[in-house]
């Protein structure tokens, strides 16, 4: 069984339901979220906000934390599930960001640095992350890593 198949049979019973604000995976976890039969009953978007614009004007990213903290950062990535929580109403939201490379990288945020937001009724919580790899592994590590977190969520 694979994460995405464990996850959706997981909010299935619990009655519960997600969504996703996707920067760094273009879609991705919605995309492995969707490819289960049945998925329809529990996940209710995503929203993938690649530019800094659609993470402030349509997640509510506060312009100052896009300013002083930059789009890959634990601020941006709480903001952005909050927002995905938020717009489609969903019981948990998973947010990711980061910096998938080949380039973009620099010291202080390095290619392979993605952040993830959780919402949750509880809150929101963070998690930081540095994946080996080229591009599509990183985008791929941030896949199943997200999809971990909306698993063990609920």
């Amino acid at each position: 069984m694979t994460v995405a198949e464990k996850l959706v049979e997981l909010y299935k019973s619990s009655g519960k339901t997600c969504a996703t604000a996707e920067s760094c995976t273009g879609g991705g976890i919605g995309a492995a979220i969707t490819s289960v039969a049945g998925s329809s009953e529990v996940f209710l978007g995503g929203i993938i906000s690649y530019a800094n614009e659609v993470k402030r004007d349509v997640l509510g990213v506060a312009a100052q934390v896009l300013d002083e903290h930059g789009a890959v950062s634990s601020e941006t990535a709480a903001q952005m599930a909050e927002g995905a929580r938020r717009l489609t109403k969903a019981d948990v939201a998973v947010a990711v960001t980061g910096i998938a490379g080949p380039g973009g990288g620099s010291a202080e945020k390095p290619v392979g640095l993605v952040w993830f937001g959780l919402a949750t009724a509880d809150g929101v919580r963070t998690e930081k992350a540095i994946f080996p790899g080229d591009r599509e592994q990183v985008r791929s590590a941030t896949v199943t890593h997200a999809l971990g977190m909306l698993t063990t969520a609920i």
